[in-house]
């Protein structure tokens, strides 16, 4: 693998202070591309001259040599690059947060959703994969040359459906994806592929899914830069970072999953290092958490016409249980998957969503971190759940683990 030579707010800095040039730092993006993804088949669509074009655009603000705020029309695009509103202007005041990153959009309706990103100065270098037609259960994407590998180990599976996404992050191709989660689909490839992955709460950024389930993501190599894309995407100030440490419960399998011990072990050594470093402090809930699998309500919501009594029920019966967990505790903590990642003939009858999806049913926030290396020489996540709308303490808490913590 190839480490990312910066990270998103490093290189923003960097070509903020005309230190770096956008172009420069964009064409290595697209040189290390080019480079690694023959193997990796990570993007879909690499838009090369349409991202130097918008490079050249930042730059040429930064210098000054802008006559106003550029707006890009259809007449000025490439032809392989997706068409997008207005919404992909520069910001009219202030420095650009995200000046020159490049960024890839989760599949290639990514565009819909990056022009917050865009107005802030990043730049889309390409379209990341996603599941193809015919793939089971999203476990895996499938490139332009062929199906996604896992930049640790090319027989196994990044996860999915935000496969793509994952592996250009963690390939150091980009410092941070877009990504879409409906189940776990940034949370699961976060894990297995050694980087943060964040879903937002439940209804506070746009979101396509009629159920109401699928919730936008991003996936990146630091907590910083997660950061950095929430505080873009909702206007949000930097927060006030929390007192630490923060009271969690540790809980290995929710009540029902069933995870198989190396993951549990990895995240819970994970755990002890937050507790040591004093980022957390682990609380005994007054009632154990014992969720209902959320599994048959989730299938029943995404199924047309299927009676949906039940999955009501058990919704709202674990709604109360980590309603009154909260009361207990500021987060929830589990392993973000029940497995390591498995081969490219699919998970067999194992769900990988079995740990993550609840909170797609719910609506909490969640994160995943990095939580070292199973047996395999794959990574695996630490999952952190906090109430509705506690994004900013989620981020806190990573960022003071990757602080705190030598990785």
């Amino acid at each position: 693998m190839t480490a990312a030579p910066l990270s998103a707010g490093e290189i923003a800095a960097g070509v903020r202070a005309r230190e770096l040039r956008a172009v420069d730092v964009v064409a290595a993006a697209l040189e290390r591309i080019d480079r690694a993804d023959p193997e990796l088949c990570a993007f879909v669509e690499v838009w090369h001259e349409e991202a130097l074009r918008r490079a050249g655009e930042v730059d040429a603000l930064l210098d000054g040599r802008s006559g106003g705020v550029p707006r890009t029309s259809d007449a000025d695009r490439s032809e392989d690059a997706p068409r997008t509103s207005g919404a992909d202007n520069f910001m009219e005041a202030g420095p650009l947060p995200l000046a020159g990153v490049p960024i890839a959009v989760k599949g290639r309706n990514g565009m819909r959703a990056a022009g917050p990103l865009v107005a802030a100065g990043a730049v889309v270098v390409g379209a990341t994969s996603v599941p193809g037609p015919g793939t089971e259960w999203q476990t895996w994407g499938l490139g332009a040359r062929g199906r996604t590998v896992n930049p640790w180990r090319a027989d196994r599976t990044p996860g999915g459906s935000s496969a793509g996404s994952a592996v250009a992050v963690a390939a150091g191709l980009v410092p941070l994806a877009t990504g879409s989660d409906g189940a776990g689909s940034v949370r699961i490839p976060a894990a297995w592929c050694g980087v943060v992955g964040l879903k937002a709460t439940a209804g506070r950024l746009p979101s396509a899914d009629r159920t109401g389930l699928a919730v936008p993501g991003v996936l990146t190599r630091s907590a910083s830069d997660a950061a950095r894309w929430w505080q873009v995407v909702t206007g949000e100030p930097k927060p006030v970072p929390p007192p630490l440490p923060i009271t969690a419960v540790w809980s290995p399998d929710l009540g029902f999953a069933g995870p198989d011990p190396e993951p549990v072990a990895l995240a819970r050594a994970a755990v002890e290092r937050l507790v040591a470093a004093g980022v957390v402090r682990l609380v005994r809930p007054r009632v154990p958490l014992r969720l209902t699998d959320p599994g048959p309500a989730w299938l029943a919501l995404r199924a047309p016409g299927a009676d949906l009594a039940g999955a009501h029920r058990d919704r709202a019966e674990n709604d109360r249980r980590l309603a009154g967990l909260f009361e207990d505790a500021e987060l929830l903590l589990t392993p973000t998957a029940p497995t390591a990642p498995h081969g490219h003939e699919g998970p067999g009858d194992r769900y990988s969503t079995s740990l993550t999806w609840a909170f797609n049913l719910s609506g909490h926030p969640a994160l995943s971190l990095p939580a070292g290396f199973g047996e395999d020489g794959c990574p695996a996540g630490l999952h952190l759940v906090a109430p509705h709308g506690r994004e900013a303490l989620l981020l806190a808490v990573a960022r003071e683990a990757e602080a705190r913590i030598e990785s």
